[in-house]
């Protein structure tokens, strides 16, 4: 049987007690197939890959390294609360390793998409390897995999185009030297949260705000740049401080900033001022399958705009995406 296939008589995780009988198959199934060896996780400080962390943990203990990579493509301050929250309250091997410089650079000029994840796929097994190199008895990488990024990324086989291909499925080197470990392709994103809320997991981190693997590299649509790059960090972190303040923060399932590599005419100190618009997107789901437009208040989106507008450089417009999935897919990229 296709083992990236999810089969018809899985049950699907809606209980706590359904969570514990698929974290024990999985504590066991990872015991027999890891051994006495070490396991290299890829660690975002996402939903899924926090829940493979703390599934890892319960299986293997210490013969986990997790390995949190700064690609630069990071939201404003994350990389510093990844190494707070996981390193004392996961109590994991945590590697920090900045390769921000590294990633931009592969990066620069590259305007698809598709390339663009490929890129950063192909660089995170990189960087993966020579952590690896470093440590004695390396023979796994564990990945944060879900059956969404799966069903994306492969051609089905009635023969559709891919929607999109994800870093951690179709962007891996054939010569890869490490197994690979995915206690969780097979659950869609809501069974993960319940998996998650099972092991013990902090509520804020099980339900943290979805990212996708290439990061803000596939919401800086384009050619990415380090100034539109800076620009949509700062205007996204904006729009997450408004939606906590609002109370939207726990009734959205994703809100995010997407900025496009175009300029429009704009109005800045009584004077002409070219800049980038900023895209908001705010969507509800279950299972990443299908989305809805989360409608939100007028006097948030004014107060959102204001700021964006007056404290981020760069940007002149705010523009609001009321596309659902389909037609569209969660991420522009």
């Amino acid at each position: 049987m296709d083992s990236n296939k999810r089969p018809d008589s899985m049950v699907r995780i809606t209980t706590m007690e359904l969570a514990q009988q698929f974290i024990d198959e999985q504590v066991a199934a990872v015991r027999a197939q890891v051994g006495d060896k070490k396991v290299l996780l890829a660690l975002s400080g996402g939903v899924d890959s926090s829940v493979v962390a703390a599934l890892l943990i319960k299986a293997i203990g210490k013969q986990l390294v997790c390995v949190h990579v700064n690609h630069g493509l990071m939201r404003k301050g994350e990389s510093e609360q990844v190494i707070d929250v996981f390193g004392k309250a996961l109590d994991a091997n945590l590697v920090y390793v900045d390769a921000t410089d590294r990633f931009l650079d592969l990066l620069a000029g590259e305007s698809d998409p598709e390339k663009k994840r490929k890129i950063i796929g192909a660089e995170f097994i990189k960087v993966f390897d020579e952590e690896a190199a470093k440590l004695d008895g390396i023979s796994f990488l564990a990945q944060g995999t879900i059956y969404p990024d799966i069903l994306e990324s492969i051609k089905q086989a009635e023969g559709k185009q891919a929607v999109k291909s994800h870093h951690n499925v179709g962007g891996l080197p054939e010569d890869m030297a490490m197994e690979l470990v995915e206690p969780i392709k097979l659950l869609f994103k809501d069974e993960v949260r319940i998996v998650g809320d099972a092991l013990g997991l902090p509520h804020n981190m099980v339900y943290r705000q979805p990212f996708p693997g290439p990061g803000l590299g596939v919401r800086c649509l384009g050619a990415i740049t380090r100034d539109r790059l800076h620009a949509l960090r700062e205007a996204d972190a904006i729009l997450r401080e408004e939606f906590e303040i609002a109370g939207l923060a726990g009734k959205v399932w994703q809100y995010f900033i997407a900025v496009p590599d175009m300029k429009s005419v704009g109005v800045r100190n009584e004077s002409r001022y070219e800049g980038w618009p900023a895209i908001i997107r705010a969507v509800n789901t279950t299972d990443a399958m299908t989305a809805t437009i989360e409608e939100i208040p007028y006097a948030v989106l004014h107060k959102i705009t204001a700021r964006i507008t007056n404290e981020v450089e760069g940007i002149n417009r705010v523009l609001m995406d009321l596309t659902p999935k389909p037609t569209g897919t969660i991420e522009w990229e």
